[in-house]
């Protein structure tokens, strides 16, 4: 059984996509914050969301 951390709903309200400042949408179940416009995902680990370029993996590949 997995167990995930768990986000803080403030810190998700204030997160942005990094490149251009546009919302994202959290995946629990996934542990990753999703970029709509960018089509990018963001992951989450021990309930720290990695939120660097080089960590972000494009949604078509998940």
């Amino acid at each position: 059984m997995s167990t995930h951390a768990e986000i803080d709903s403030k810190l998700l309200e204030i997160l942005v996509e990094p490149g251009t400042r546009s919302p994202l949408n959290y995946d629990k179940e996934r542990q990753l914050l999703i970029s709509e416009q960018t089509k990018l995902a963001y992951p989450i680990r021990d309930g720290i969301p990695i939120m660097l370029a080089d960590e972000a993996v494009h949604v078509d590949d998940l």
